[in-house]
């Protein structure tokens, strides 16, 4: 959790805040335009959001928000900043804000159990696109001040090192996320050497670049990241939460189109009754209405419908609030038409479902694990002579290279 510390001057006006966070200590937040936008009601939604979504399920202390989350990111954007211009790149006061700003609203276009959401009820609109849609509605309410912000979100800003900062392959956002991630999971293998990389930034023709002496916390950051995902992000027990939840809404979803009556919040029953598409976010009516959206309102309707009349409805809510989850199965090649049909028999059989229905119980998909992806973006290391080459070719370690190939593995969901 964090606590909040109140700094006041002689005249008792707040000066600062500070945030303990239970990953780095106190937080310093030094601009006010930033503690403004965290008090918005858009923001503080974030506090009711959940950072891994069903993990809990899995791993009991996985209960920590995309506000921890951000707030964190914040912190380290704030480290870079000091760490690059200690090395001698300019940074103005102005640019420090924006960067600042531009991670603190990165992922402001989260919805409660965001992935879900997007393959359910707000289908066609991204996380990432809808962050942006905030931050320039954010920036109308507030005269402007997020005008750089939202440039170097956008990457259109001319210093493409202060996008990077903000998404790249060692972005403040993914440095954030591995440490806290395997801080409330309790998974050790994630935890990288944030301040160390930070340390070791520096910018090399417009792009961020890494000392060579932080080489081998570069290799430990990509090596974490892979097992982080296989253990936590991946993890086939919480495929099955994650796709199970999305069965339920996208059946809640069906019934509201048939007209049927469920109970649902107010901002739940927009989505659910409502056919929204993207362009629909372009009105304030639309923007509002997912900003009030939060796992409280996923959660508690999904407690009631438990015990709904539409018995798919019903088995599957049951199976998340009662964590009685669906059987997966994985393997390196796709699963075949026969094995499929014989699962969905056995779920008519054993659920009492009809046949047409079989396809919110039995489904098979695949899921990719790609480290570190070079042909996209790519870290790279500068040499003491002047020389930068990718982080591949730079490191000796065999497994940076192998981690460079995407794996994917096919998984099949049925009931037990």
């Amino acid at each position: 959790m964090f606590s909040i510390l109140y700094i006041c001057g002689m005249n008792g006006m707040q000066k600062t805040k500070i945030f303990n966070d239970p990953v780095y200590g106190f937080i310093t937040i030094p601009y006010k335009i930033v503690l403004d936008v965290i008090d918005h009601p858009y923001f503080q939604r974030l506090r009711r959001i959940k950072q891994l979504g069903l993990t809990h399920l899995v791993y009991p202390g996985a209960l920590h928000t995309r506000f921890h989350h951000v707030v964190g990111c914040t912190h380290l954007m704030l480290q870079a900043i000091n760490a690059l211009r200690g090395n001698g790149y300019e940074i103005t006061d102005d640019e420090a804000k924006g960067v600042v700003l531009a991670i603190l609203l990165h992922d402001i276009g989260h919805g409660p159990f965001s992935h879900a959401l997007e393959h359910s009820i707000v289908k066609g609109m991204h996380h990432e696109e809808l962050s942006l849609v905030y931050m320039e509605a954010l920036n109308k309410e507030f005269n402007g001040e997020l005008s750089i912000a939202i440039s170097i979100f956008k990457n259109e800003y001319p210093k493409k090192f202060l996008y990077q900062l903000v998404s790249s392959q060692l972005d403040m956002d993914r440095l954030d996320y591995l440490k806290r991630d395997s801080f409330y999971t309790g998974v050790s293998e994630g935890v990288v050497s944030n301040e160390r990389i930070i340390k070791m930034l520096e910018v090399d023709n417009d792009e961020l670049v890494m000392q060579q002496k932080g080489i081998y916390s570069v290799e430990n950051f990509i090596v974490s990241r892979r097992l982080m995902y296989w253990q936590v992000y991946l993890h086939k027990t919480v495929l099955s939460a994650e796709y199970t939840l999305v069965k339920t809404l996208e059946r809640a979803k069906e019934l509201a189109d048939q007209g049927v009556k469920l109970f649902c919040s107010p901002a739940l029953a927009y989505f659910l009754y409502h056919k929204i598409n993207k362009a629909d976010f372009a009105d304030k009516k639309t923007l509002d209405a997912f900003a009030q959206l939060d796992d409280t309102d996923i959660l508690g309707a999904i407690k009631v419908w438990v015990a709904h009349e539409d018995r798919v409805l019903s088995l599957l809510a049951g199976m998340i609030i009662n964590r009685k989850l669906l059987k997966i199965k994985m393997q390196s090649t796709a699963f075949n038409t026969d094995e499929v049909e014989v699962f969905k028999a056995l779920a008519v059989s054993k659920l009492g479902v009809t046949e047409k229905d079989t396809h919110y119980f039995v489904f098979s998909d695949y899921i990719e694990n790609n480290a570190y992806n070079p042909s996209s973006d790519s870290i790279k290391i500068k040499y003491k002579n002047g020389d930068v080459k990718d982080i591949t070719e730079a490191s000796d370690n065999l497994n940076i290279q192998a981690l460079t190939k995407t794996v994917r593995k096919y998984f099949l969901c049925y009931p037990e």
